[in-house]
């Protein structure tokens, strides 16, 4: 879903505006109104303001009929295109205390600042009000929420696993090369695609492989049992001890392989500045033959058609992640500690116990068989069919059910969700779930006083593409550390990080 990011100054302040309407209803209830909150004879209304990245619900709104049929409320959702512009728009709220009855807040920094402005509830006495969602969270996924140990969010579950190099089947063929299994073998294939003329078009035209940034590179430090170098990639778990990947006595060694696909000039000399789909671009367009990408952005049919267009002879296949030196394979590692998203009421709601609760059992309701398949896959027999736990997806279903997600507050099971939603896709979703992946935390960890998350991770960015790029020699990498702990507060950061994973289980 594309992000707007064009809207006006003045247009924020509309939509702010729109939202403080929509969430001001106390006035009126200050005037004696029973209709809102609080009228046993009536449904309790709810205002609910969520990111929408362009996607608006439709006139005939079945999802809201049911839930407030079946709860007893009147629902309203009021949708923001943009999560800058909604970040703001929320962040304006919480300072007149006029926020909705249930947000989604736009990450942890997010929710950090506005549970220690005080404008949050605690959600951990009220818990045991919810079992089906927190049995269908699970522990790992609920403890995404915390901040200093209070439960003041409810995160979705589910959790998109995807990404894996492809590769040009047909350039393999052309080249009678079979698809490598190795990170020498990937790099034997990245030269021939560079050098043998692999489209058969008699031009020097073409690179080995392409990405964004180094993103390009996630299998290749994963077949060395580290993780990438980007923020939200860097701790996980090794022998039961949390392991930073900046330390790791590996990744020296991992640079230095990438070092050779880079002097090997089989790299797109474009990947440190490929942003959006730019690397997507070349690889449909025939000028790389492998990028590490996920199935979505590749196999589903509308990407089909762009690649096909431009070459209807091109095949794209999936791959393993390459092995290592010691046979060691991983691809793009997981945050697990990073939630789908985070959903938070307002404090002044401890004070309302009919509409808390009324969110509440909303909330678990969609945690249950019967309120997920609702939101994720609209009516029975109208938008799907079920035949014993099988269901399918009806052309009605195709059709008209594209805004529900708007109503996942409690998440979905990832996988088998978009097994279902793209059937035709399915092999390709299920390839990718089931490969290895280094599992890392960074998401549960919340910045100390004193470090700046953006100013560190730009600097071990610059550093780590001046090792690459020869720029600096690796010789360098433990004053690059020491520059990091130093001058950017790193070593604070890590001790902090320790102590919260600790205390969460992790390394203990």
């Amino acid at each position: 879903m594309t992000r707007n990011r064009f809207w006006s100054l003045s247009l924020a302040f509309v939509l702010a505006a729109s939202l403080l309407s929509a969430c001001g209803g106390k006035e009126e209830g200050a005037k004696g109104s029973t209709s809102e909150g609080g009228n046993a004879s009536g449904p309790v209304k709810l205002e609910v303001s969520q990111i929408s990245w362009g996607t608006n619900l439709p006139a005939d709104d079945f999802v809201k009929k049911e839930l407030d049929a079946k709860l007893g409320i009147d629902l309203k959702q009021t949708l923001v295109g943009d999560q800058a512009d909604y970040e703001s728009k929320i962040n304006v709220l919480a300072a007149s205390n006029n926020l909705p009855d249930l947000f989604m807040v736009t990450g942890k920094p997010h929710l950090q600042k506005l549970a220690e402005s005080g404008s949050l509830l605690d959600f951990t006495p009220y818990l045991d009000k919810m079992p089906d969602y927190t049995k269908f969270a699970g522990s790992d996924v609920i403890k995404k929420g915390l901040v200093s140990d209070k439960q003041y969010a409810l995160p979705k579950a589910g959790q998109a696993v995807s990404h894996t190099y492809w590769v040009r089947k047909d350039w393999l063929d052309n080249l009678k090369l079979q698809p490598p299994t190795t990170v020498d073998e990937l790099l034997i294939v990245a030269k021939a695609f560079t050098e043998q003329d692999p489209d058969q078009n008699g031009k020097n035209d073409t690179f080995g492989m392409t990405g964004t940034n180094f993103q390009t590179f996630d299998p290749i430090f994963g077949a060395y049992g580290i993780t990438n170098i980007y923020e939200g990639a860097k701790l996980f778990l090794e022998d039961g001890k949390v392991t930073n990947t900046l330390y790791h006595p590996k990744m020296k060694e991992a640079l230095a392989t990438v070092k050779k696909f880079v002097d090997a000039g089989v790299v797109d000399p474009e990947v440190v500045s490929n942003k959006g789909t730019m690397a997507k671009d070349k690889a449909f367009q025939g000028k790389v033959g492998i990028i590490n990408l996920e199935w979505a952005q590749i196999v589903k049919d509308d990407q089909v058609a762009v690649w096909k267009g431009a070459n209807p002879k091109a095949e794209w296949i999936q791959l393993n992640p390459p092995k290592g030196p010691d046979g060691t394979q991983n691809s793009n590692s997981i945050n697990i500690g990073a939630p789908g998203g985070l959903w938070a009421i307002p404090k002044r709601l401890e004070k309302e116990p009919e509409k808390l609760n009324k969110i509440l059992e909303l909330i678990n309701y969609l945690a249950t068989p019967e309120g997920g398949r609702l939101v994720q896959f609209g009516l029975q027999d109208v938008h799907y069919t079920l035949n014993g736990e099988q269901i399918a997806i009806t052309d009605k279903g195709k059709q008209e059910a594209g805004f529900t997600w708007l109503y996942q507050f409690a998440g979905r099971e990832e996988t088998e969700y978009l097994k279902t939603k793209f059937a035709g896709q399915a092999e390709y979703i299920e390839f990718e779930a089931n490969l290895p992946r280094i599992q890392t935390l960074d998401g549960y960890v919340q910045s100390p006083p004193g470090y700046n998350a953006a100013d560190a991770n730009r600097f071990v960015e610059e550093e780590m593409i001046k090792f690459v790029y020869g720029k600096s020699s690796l010789d360098q990498y433990d004053q690059f550390l020491s520059t990091l702990e130093s001058t950017f507060n790193y070593k604070n950061y890590m001790d902090s990080a320790l102590e919260q994973l600790n205390k969460l289980g992790y390394g203990k």
